[in-house]
């Protein structure tokens, strides 16, 4: 597969493969939001016992998507805003299974495919399927054109795909059955690193007798792995309907879902950053207190805490005290508090630059030790086209940012603003470090709401024609 742009940071204090196992907390916080998902409706009373696995509130936009009890305890919804706080923490039972009353019902209206897919909604396994094109949770019941699952994990501080993987390959290649069976006649591409290691022979080894699954091999180079830039690579066009994407930990889910029948209860959620004090990543269940990770690991006490990669994190939010169900990672970087020693004269010796216009173009490669500062750089855009060249969607954002800087939002969406995939390389690699990510975002919900006030007018017009008419 030929893919254009892309650039690899080197960066300190990534997190290494060792996965450490967080003891039980005594209280747990179970956010009622993440970065797709609003559990706004609450299943439990306040002091109420629930088991692990136990429903506590659902996303009825997202298919009534349900949050899980991931330990069993008493409910608490009045000691933090936004947050079911359980307390009394006790372990899972060691068998759970889907109701049967509920399980007839499904049966006799979806079938058996129809009772797995509700299944994998019902344990928490759906949360990790997304609609390679929107981003989105595409629906449990409806029919892909393809699935795309990526072993990759190429922005840094992410969970790394390997280190999901670590020990859990029969359950990796048990999930891909399992997932093939909801499917009928569509393809499964399976993404994997164009590298030739003991263990990535060994992964292309188990894949190789499935006839129903594709192997797409992609240059570890960021942002490869992303869902939009590979539908658009695979020639899986948004106008022929949805197509299921997912990652590592998405299929260990499947497996966990359909062949033990539980509940997905853990997550693997690396920690990185120049704050921190042993980078690796760990092992613990959503809801765990974020205090206690922060007092454990991080050193630094004037930190930015991004909760994501580098690229497309966003700061945690302060009122969030324990951790989402879709977290996948958090970066630590120091923030910069004291002048630089004649910053104005640029030498960069420790800092590199895609334009090597620093002095550090002299050093063999580093890994650069990444702070908050912008070491005034913040300026107009120069017109460097880095940004162009750096595209994997294959846009001028220089371009783009200029249009929307003039108010221009037309000549933004006709230099086609909606490829952009907002992987962050662009803001990354800007010399004047404007951030050409956030306008496009913002550009971008503009643009979407300024065509459903179209819609609706349209919609309005048409139906005063017909009561006149």
């Amino acid at each position: 597969m030929k893919l254009k742009g892309g650039y690899n940071a080197l960066l300190e204090s990534r997190p290494s493969p060792i996965v450490q196992r967080l003891p039980e907390p005594k209280e747990l916080y179970l956010p009622l939001y993440s970065r797709r998902f609003l559990f706004d409706e609450i299943c439990v009373e306040d002091g109420q016992q629930v088991n692990a696995g136990d429903v506590v509130a659902k996303d009825p936009i997202n298919f009534a998507l349900p949050l899980l009890a991931p330990r069993g305890g008493t409910v608490r919804l009045k000691t933090v805003n936004n947050h079911i706080v359980l307390t009394d923490i006790f372990p899972p039972d060691k068998k759970v299974y889907v109701p049967e009353k509920y399980s007839h019902h499904i049966v006799r209206k979806v079938g058996t495919i129809g009772i797995n897919r509700y299944k994998l909604l019902s344990f928490g396994a759906w949360e990790f399927f997304y609609d390679a094109h929107t981003g989105q949770l595409p629906d449990p019941l409806g029919t892909p054109q393809a699935v795309i699952v990526s072993t990759l994990s190429l922005e840094p501080f992410l969970a790394r795909g390997d280190v999901q993987l670590h020990n859990r390959l029969l359950n990796f290649t048990r999930g891909l059955e399992q997932l093939q069976s909801l499917l009928e006649y569509q393809p499964i591409y399976l993404v994997v690193p164009d590298i030739k290691s003991d263990f990535a022979n060994l992964v292309r080894n188990q894949i190789r007798g499935y006839a129903w699954a594709k192997m797409i091999e992609v240059p570890l180079t960021y942002p490869r792995d992303n869902f939009v830039i590979l539908a658009r690579e695979i020639g899986l066009k948004k106008s022929k309907g949805t197509v299921w994407a997912l990652r590592t930990e998405g299929v260990l889910a499947v497996d966990r879902a359909l062949t033990l029948s539980k509940p997905c209860l853990v997550r693997i959620v690396p920690i990185g950053g120049t704050g921190v004090n042993s980078p690796n990543h760990l092992k613990l269940i959503p809801g765990y207190p974020i205090k206690k990770i922060i007092d454990e690991y991080v050193f630094e006490p004037n930190a930015r805490i991004i909760e994501g990669g580098v690229f497309t994190g966003k700061q945690l939010d302060k009122g969030k005290h324990g951790i989402d169900n879709e977290c996948r990672g958090l970066t630590v970087i120091a923030e910069q508090q004291e002048r630089e020693f004649l910053g104005f004269m640029r030498f960069g010796w420790n800092r590199s630059s895609y334009s090597n216009c620093f002095l550090s173009t002299l050093r063999k490669p580093f890994r650069e030790k990444l702070t908050t500062g912008l070491h005034g750089e913040k300026r107009p855009c120069i017109s460097c086209n880095y940004c162009e060249e750096i595209c994997p969607a294959g846009i001028m954002p220089h371009f783009i940012h200029k249009y929307l800087y003039a108010d221009l939002i037309e000549d933004a969406e006709q230099a086609r603003l909606d490829l952009c995939v907002e992987c962050g390389l662009c803001a990354f690699v800007c010399p004047s470090k404007i951030p050409l990510t956030g306008e496009f975002i913002n550009a971008k919900v503009i643009i979407a709401k300024e065509k459903e006030e179209i819609r609706l007018e349209q919609e309005r017009q048409k139906s005063l024609e017909e009561k006149i008419s």
